[in-house]
């Protein structure tokens, strides 16, 4: 322990040592990056969003064409031209692409949802590094139905892609392709005024072909997302993000209906978010009777294993600006603050501070629960630093408080940690490198010490061969109040090795893929604890975006204490298990009107056996219409009992337009019995204003009523919520 803390103590000394970003700025223009020129518009000149480039400034403006295949023949000419111009006037970004297509009736274009993934759509993208950092920028997407989609891009390749800014675009397909027409407000982004240049880069996908189209950046080990290896747009000057000032009300209302012919209870709510741009690349944010009303359904899991399981954060309000409080190992994890077991706790308000000072990340977060239900009424703070340096790396910090108002119930809860990440994509030339470490410690009730964890680990994410290595101890009483941490007292020893071949211009084959992913679980007194082999014996990618995998897991558990893995059956705690599970899976490309994802996996399993069996189907029977069906199934036999599992999802989504779509989300699980519907619209009137209208029914399958000559099925709870936001910015 004293041995690593000594180690990050060495690498911070040294760290401010290091030129920053900034300091480089004036040599980046002959840094020998590809270059794109922004036109400025004239004083009455508009643009108009049809998808038509017919405004004089896009006859100025410079093109940002000559892309390179990716794809499938790696620095071939793209099979299809992509043009890219971009103007502005003082308050707005415009970009206008034009996608050429020698067939445009076999252009994809499925799914105009906002922020939907497309994995079988024609697509664009572009990512912005707007403070000219290297490590941070934006993601947008589009496809020739006019989806738009956006995310946020921290550091070490972190993605908040439930950020929505507010931008607009319009979409034509002609007989030329497909014309994209975007407008950009400035005040969407944070940015340095002062920058000589934005870092930009673009990307094509043309789905039937398979074929991936890069502006800048086109080695495999390298690619949109990291900005290290993007171009430069120069020549914006004189913009202005307004005065910076923004209000977000809301107004939503609620019908509950308890199940057991319990009494309807009604609710209407109101409330607030104001944000002011301190800067234009510091942004803060208050709010007040905090709302969650369109929220997404967690999908459900089953879970065989002895550690909770890990769902994502959904609710805007702690989505947006998330990159900015990353750390490691989920040293903070937004949903420990304002849901209590799963079950929402009103927030009565909060702030958060988010954005770049010079050469540092700041975010800053403090959140107030009310006491609801027996949910103790709480305050939230968290603070984190990251200080850029060397171009591609960092060293931070981060703090949390967690603190009931009554003291008496539960003390007040700290935690405090350092993280660095060193990084270079020149490596042997144009290779990736990464080295990273953090060290985190929590207070505990009694002052027993042992609460700290820390983890060092070195990377070599490339192409043709991919590896890591790396070691984590957590300590017994390491808990942090506002992080996820499923389990503790344990050193972990991890290591990859992926070597993945591509046979030269093969007309069927992209590549193989052979690796092994071992790791070495102890107590801190050494003993072994857990252990997998974790081989990718084969893997197969092909053009046409099918794949297949063949896997084998040779594994090692000990169980410390009893473990009940089902309802009566309970694995005895002492207790030595080596058992081998083997997995096979195929998917066919996401592109086809059909889409199957089966997969197999069978052999020992603790005391006994264990087969699993999954398939996924997607269905889009034309565009703006998507049907999901998943089953996931688990025959379970050991020495001390049998039992079975089984997992349903349907979920049916409905697009009307870009703006405007419809979800009906179904799910059942053998476990809790619980058979759930939710149905979620969602009417975009314009960027960022909104209208949401949720219903949820939830059923559980009680065993008890099939005596009684019932159907089985009874009512739990309904929920119809609607909530109308509004956006205003000066």
């Amino acid at each position: 322990m004293p041995r690593v803390v000594a180690i990050f103590v060495f690498a911070v000394a040294l760290l401010p040592l290091a030129v920053p970003v900034q300091a480089q700025a004036p040599d980046i223009l002959n840094s020998g990056r590809r270059i794109m020129y922004a036109e400025r518009m004239l004083p009455d000149e508009r643009i108009v969003l049809d998808g038509v480039l017919d405004e004089p400034v896009w006859a100025r403006a410079t093109s940002a064409g000559e892309f390179v295949q990716q794809d499938p023949v790696l620095g071939a000419t793209p099979t299809e031209r992509t043009e890219v111009r971009i103007a502005f006037n003082r308050t707005h970004l415009y970009m206008g692409v034009i996608c050429f297509d020698s067939e445009p009736d076999k252009l994809a274009g499925n799914t105009s949802k906002r922020d939907e993934f497309l994995s079988a759509d024609d697509r664009f993208m572009w990512t912005m590094d707007t403070f000219l950092n290297q490590q941070t920028g934006y993601f947008f997407e589009m496809n020739p139905a006019g989806l738009m989609a956006d995310a946020l891009m921290g550091p070490g390749g972190s993605n908040n892609r439930e950020w929505d800014g507010i931008w607009n675009a319009r979409v034509r397909q002609s007989e030329i392709g497909w014309v994209i027409e975007i407008d950009i407000p400035f005040r969407t982004l944070a940015f340095d005024p002062n920058a000589p240049a934005w870092g930009i880069n673009f990307q094509r996908t043309v789905r039937r072909k398979s074929e991936e189209l890069l502006w800048t950046g086109y080695q495999r080990n390298q690619g949109l997302r990291r900005m290290a290896n993007a171009g430069l747009l120069v020549g914006l000057s004189d913009v202005s993000a307004g005065r910076g000032f923004e209000v977000k009300p809301y107004l939503a209302g609620y019908l509950d209906t308890p199940g057991g012919g319990g009494p309807r209870k009604t609710e209407a709510d109101i409330g607030l978010d104001a944000a002011y741009n301190i800067t234009p690349s510091l942004r803060a944010v208050g709010t007040v009777n905090t709302d969650f009303a369109e929220t997404e359904v967690d999908q459900r899991r089953v879970n065989l294993t002895r550690f909770p399981l890990f769902f994502p954060e959904k609710r805007t309000f702690f989505l947006d600006g998330s990159t900015f409080y990353d750390f490691p190992n989920n040293v903070f994890f937004s949903r420990r603050i304002g849901l209590v077991e799963g079950n929402p706790q009103r927030i009565l308000g909060g702030g958060k501070l988010t954005g770049q000072v010079g050469s540092n990340d700041l975010g800053a977060l403090y959140v107030r629960t009310a006491e609801d239900e027996g949910a103790l009424g709480e305050d939230f703070l968290v603070g984190r630093w990251r200080r850029r340096v060397l171009q591609q790396s960092y060293f931070g910090a981060i703090y949390t408080n967690r603190a009931t108002r009554d003291q008496t119930e539960m003390p007040t809860r700290q935690t405090l940690g350092v993280d660095m990440r060193l990084a270079t994509s020149t490596f042997r030339g144009n290779k990736n490198l990464e080295f990273t470490g953090y060290w985190v410690a929590n207070t505990t009730e009694d002052n027993a010490g042992d609460s700290a964890a820390w983890q060092l680990r070195v990377n070599y994410p490339n192409d043709i061969w991919d590896s890591s290595l790396s070691v984590q101890e957590v300590q017994p009483n390491y808990a942090p109040a506002l992080g996820f941490t499923p389990r503790s007292d344990y050193r972990r020893y991890f290591s990859e090795l992926r070597w993945n071949p591509r046979p030269n211009e093969h007309p069927v084959i992209r590549r193989f893929s052979f690796g092994v992913m071992p790791f070495l679980l102890t107590d801190r007194q050494n003993r072994m604890e857990s252990a997998s082999g974790n081989i990718q014996a084969f893997r197969l990618e092909m053009h046409s975006g099918d794949s297949f995998d063949v896997s084998v897991d040779p594994s090692y558990e000990r169980l410390p204490e009893d473990f009940e893995i089902s309802d009566g059956i309970t694995l005895p705690g002492g207790s030595d298990y080596h058992f081998t599970r083997y997995k096979i899976s195929a998917n066919t490309a996401n592109r086809r009107v059909v889409a199957f994802r089966p997969q197999a996996e069978w052999g020992s399993f603790y005391s006994g056996t264990r087969q699993e069996y999954q398939i996924d189907v997607d269905i889009r029977p034309r565009p703006g219409l998507r049907v999901n069906t998943s089953y996931e199934y688990n025959a379970v036999d050991l020495a001390q009992g049998s039992f079975d599992t089984k997992l349903l999802r349907v979920a049916v989504d409905t697009q009307f337009s870009p703006f405007m779509y419809l979800v009906n989300n179904i799910q059942y699980d053998s476990v809790s019995r619980v058979l759930g519907w939710q149905s979620r619209y969602r009417w975009i009137v314009r960027p960022g204003n909104d209208v949401f209208v949720v219903y949820t029914h939830n059923w559980v399958n009680d065993f008890d009523s099939l005596d009684a000559g019932r159907s089985g099925y009874r009512t739990l709870d309904r929920r119809t919520a609607a909530k109308v936001v509004f956006t205003k910015r000066f």
